[in-house]
């Protein structure tokens, strides 16, 4: 599937819409794996996909931190939202996640991962991960493909 989107509110709009039949296929599980360069409209894509599963607080990218987690209310096969962003990370990247925990975090029953700059660890992810491509077009611009590795 691919997508052009036309400004930001469009791009978080797609982001809703993927949540929303994410939730009608009642997996208990999910990673999703973001991909593309600065400003290719990652983060403005996770902020609809957390409204999408009922998230009011703020979503910004977890640059610093390199994760974040959100509790879900009203899901009950969902549970947390990990929002992980992999931008920092150059060197031992494969030691860096399993210390950090987050290959069990994706592991977890009831929790969604999305990974910003995933491509960087694209050895490790699971093959049932779903990759997202972003690509810059222009100032207001974005295509957006969805696929299974």
């Amino acid at each position: 599937m691919e997508i052009i989107t036309k400004s930001a509110a469009e791009t978080k709009s797609f982001g809703t819409k993927v949540a929303l039949d994410l939730i009608k296929e009642k997996k208990n599980k999910l990673i999703i794996c973001l991909t593309g360069d600065l400003g290719s409209g990652k983060t403005t894509f996770v902020q609809g996909f957390a409204e999408g599963l009922g998230i009011t607080q703020r979503i910004i990218s977890p640059t610093f931190i390199l994760v974040k987690q959100y509790e879900l209310e009203d899901r009950a096969f969902l549970s947390d939202l990990y929002h992980v962003d992999l931008y920092r990370l150059e060197k031992d990247l494969e030691f860096e996640i399993k210390n950090l925990g987050i290959t069990d975090i994706w592991e977890k029953r009831g929790s969604i991962t999305v990974i910003e700059w995933a491509e960087k660890i694209k050895e490790i992810i699971p093959e049932s991960a779903l990759w997202i491509y972003f690509d810059y077009l222009s100032e207001k611009q974005r295509r957006i493909e969805v696929k299974h590795k």
